[in-house]
């Protein structure tokens, strides 16, 4: 059955993450609207209350009173939230604050020494546990740093941007590829001196760093969009509008991919609200053509690589992903879950280190799901169930309520 008419989503849980933190370094009171609904972005705003920043809910939005931080009596309980652990380490420890973080068993398993060693050299005191969690900061001296990153990630670059802000120093951050931009996009619109040139960030070092506060409202979330992507990109005669998501250049990697393969992929509309682009997505039903993705296309789709791996089975001919490592170290090893999973729902996959090699198309069948604790696994293979019209079993379907609670109910509703 076909899909068809306009779906709104919650906010970005990329922005949400950073808006809740800058909200708390801001003078005064700001203002946030469609905030992401997912557990991640609660486990960001738990952690800065017990920091003592005052967080009120409204109707229709949050308001955050910031510029009082303390450093807080219990260890901050991150979650499943690599972005939460990451980024607040860079900014409680550039604020002078002292804390120490942990989270649950995926989390807890996920390196860390990618954030910790830049922040050592500039001069964060942190203990770990062989980098991992838990993890303690001390109240710490910062200093610039010139830091040229071997790989392309937002959470390290955000990591050491939001240490700097403490910093008596420049900052400079190199990446090898551009990743996610949130961070910088949003402190450049309020006001700080950060200048980007292609891969190069750089902040200058003011004495009085003041973030003024702001009134923002969150863009949908351009990856829990892409789940319904996939579906009217697959099932024939459907036709969807997404509306009110994020336009970014580091987001909407997965949009090309589907236009580059075949599908009906057009902007009907986009303007620039707080440091971002927004737009109305129209996303239509053709046929598709096969997928081949390097490393260098990766930061920009890397949380829809499993979406990739769904319309892979439904695409003629041979489909690749290489240079995903990045992929084995997430939630979980997605790799191994998307390859695992996509055999017992009979497609012909081969997994490689860095990604896979998918023949299709396949007819999928039936099957349980073990969705590894992973929020985007459990709803990438709903989709593979949606579209392949077969009962498909998730071992553990709450999972989705890290990222996209209402998803169950959105997928009911626009397959009725």
């Amino acid at each position: 059955m076909p899909i068809k008419g306009e779906i709104k989503f919650p906010g970005d849980k990329s922005i949400s993450h950073r808006l809740l933190m800058l909200a708390s370094l801001a003078k005064g009171n700001s203002l946030i609207y469609n905030i992401s609904s997912g557990q991640d972005v609660i486990s960001t705003r738990n952690c800065l209350e017990s920091c003592g920043i005052l967080i009120t809910d409204k109707k229709d939005h949050l308001i955050v009173q910031g510029g009082g931080f303390k450093s807080p009596i219990k260890p901050l309980d991150c979650g499943n939230s690599g972005t939460t652990v990451r980024l607040l380490i860079g900014l409680l420890v550039g604020q002078g604050i002292e804390a120490e973080f942990y989270g649950d068993k995926s989390l807890s398993s996920r390196p860390m020494n990618r954030i910790l060693q830049p922040l050592r050299k500039m001069g964060a005191m942190i203990k770990c546990n062989n980098g991992k969690l838990p993890i303690k900061i001390k109240k710490s001296k910062i200093k610039g740093i010139h830091y040229k990153s071997l790989i392309p990630s937002a959470q390290l670059k955000s990591a050491i941007v939001l240490t700097g802000l403490g910093a008596k120093k420049n900052i400079r951050y190199i990446e090898p590829f551009k990743s996610r931009d949130h961070t910088e996009n949003l402190l450049k619109f309020l006001g700080t001196d950060i200048h980007v040139k292609d891969l190069d960030i750089n902040l200058k070092f003011r004495t009085s760093l003041t973030l003024r506060n702001f009134n923002i409202t969150v863009p949908g979330d351009p990856s829990t969009a892409s789940f319904f992507a996939t579906i009217a990109a697959i099932i024939p005669g459907s036709r969807i509008t997404l509306k009110k998501i994020l336009y970014n250049e580091t987001r909407t990697g997965f949009f090309k991919l589907l236009k580059k393969i075949g599908v009906g992929i057009e902007w009907v509309s986009k303007w620039k609200e707080s440091g971002e682009t927004l737009g109305d997505l129209k996303v239509f039903y053709k046929n598709l053509n096969p997928i081949n993705i390097n490393e260098k296309l990766i930061p920009s789709l890397i949380d829809e690589i499993p979406l990739v791996a769904i319309l892979a089975t439904q695409a003629k001919g041979q489909s690749k992903v290489r240079g995903a490592e990045e992929l084995r170290v997430k939630e979980c090893d997605r790799i191994m879950a998307i390859c695992y999973n996509l055999k017992n729902m009979g497609a012909n996959v081969l997994e490689k280190d860095d990604g896979f090699f998918i023949d299709g198309p396949s007819k999928l069948k039936s099957a349980n799901i073990k969705t590894f604790n992973d929020h985007r696994i459990a709803m990438a293979f709903s989709v593979a169930g949606v579209i392949s019209k077969s009962k498909v079993e998730l071992d553990k379907p709450s999972c989705v309520s890290v990222s996209y609670p209402e998803f169950f109910d959105t997928i009911n509703k626009v397959m009725t």
